[in-house]
């Protein structure tokens, strides 16, 4: 295909510019979203202001208290001291890969994630709000306890097979991330009071607005999320310029094209022409047979044929016969026009 590479660039670029704007737009629509949500003391009132909504429900709010386990919390596989309500332990094996290129480069694949959640509860001033569903927020800042490296010593057999199959393992990384007893953390989402009315949970949003858990205050969770948006909106520009760069370059390759066709076209319409005058100049003198196609027995013959050099053929008859001279049967290699006196 003509515009083959321009389609696969114009594709991708197209691709990443699709994921840039959805993210850029995201990262908007959750600034805007921040700014409207009040932001509500965990206190006495806390219910009863909860209680008076339609369903029970404040669509998007801010809150702000202290990790609390309900009931026992995780202990730490790596530090005992440590205990908390939320556990991700994750086991990565680094690899060294020889590509197709020839070069080695380094990898890393996740072997095994384990995760561990213990039912806990925002506190403030002995009130509290129980948190649902916290592995699907959206940002959830957990505290690294371990994250340790074991190298591979390779012997010589590895080197070897490493050599012939083109990977080559440079060791295992282990890391323990938990969300921490006592921590404090904002939550940003859809609170809802129990059918008692005596409780309150905090879940993500049923609209599809963003879910956070993190230590961060909310102006900083605000300040980091309009860095991300200028970041896309950055983005956004650099792959819009190009694939309008790339656009006119497929369009100018067109029009190029169709103007060396016009070209080719108009320069057979006047080789047509000129034939033709030619044949009528012909015919009004006597031609023997020796002078006639040897084909269709009605056109001079205009093309000689190498490398036996018969001239037996007429222009048309040249265009339909490929393979073989029709005198001598000799493969054609090559045709030329020519001129009879």
């Amino acid at each position: 295909m003509d515009y083959l590479s321009e389609i696969i660039a114009l594709t991708v670029d197209s691709v990443l510019l699709g994921a840039c704007v959805i993210k850029y737009l995201r990262n908007k629509n959750a600034i805007t979203k921040i700014q409207a949500a009040p932001y509500l003391e965990i206190d006495k009132n806390l219910d009863k202001l909860v209680s008076k909504e339609p369903d029970k429900i404040l669509p998007y709010v801010i809150i702000r208290g202290t990790v609390q386990p309900i009931g026992n919390p995780i202990t730490s596989n790596n530090n005992p001291k440590v205990a908390g309500v939320l556990q991700l332990l994750t086991i990565k094996e680094h690899i060294v890969q020889r590509g197709a290129t020839g070069y080695w480069s380094e990898h890393e694949k996740v072997i095994q994630k384990v995760q561990n959640v213990m039912p806990f509860v925002l506190e403030s001033s002995k009130y509290s709000v129980e948190v649902i569903d916290p592995l699907a927020a959206d940002v959830l800042d957990l505290d690294v306890i371990s994250n340790v490296f074991t190298p591979t010593v390779p012997k010589v057999i590895d080197h070897i097979w490493g050599f012939f199959t083109g990977f080559r393992q440079r060791g295992v990384q282990t890391t323990e991330e938990m969300l921490r007893k006592g921590s404090i953390i904002t939550g940003v989402g859809e609170l809802v009071a129990n059918e008692n009315g005596k409780s309150l949970r905090l879940q993500p949003p049923r609209d599809g607005s963003p879910f956070y858990l993190t230590n961060m205050g909310i102006v900083s969770l605000a300040k980091k999320l309009d860095d991300n948006q200028r970041s896309y909106r950055l983005f956004c520009i650099i792959f819009g310029t190009l694939g309008i760069v790339i656009g006119s370059l497929m369009i100018r390759k067109y029009l190029i094209n169709k103007s060396r066709k016009s070209d080719i076209e108009r320069k057979r319409k006047e080789l047509e022409i000129s034939r033709k005058e030619r044949r009528q100049k012909a015919r009004g003198d006597e031609m023997s047979d020796s002078q006639l196609c040897v084909v269709c027995k009605a056109n001079p013959r205009e093309v000689i044929l190498l490398p036996c050099g018969h001239v037996c053929l007429c222009e048309d008859c040249s265009d339909e016969i490929l393979e073989l001279c029709p005198i001598c049967r000799e493969v054609i290699e090559k045709r030329t026009a020519a001129y009879l006196s």
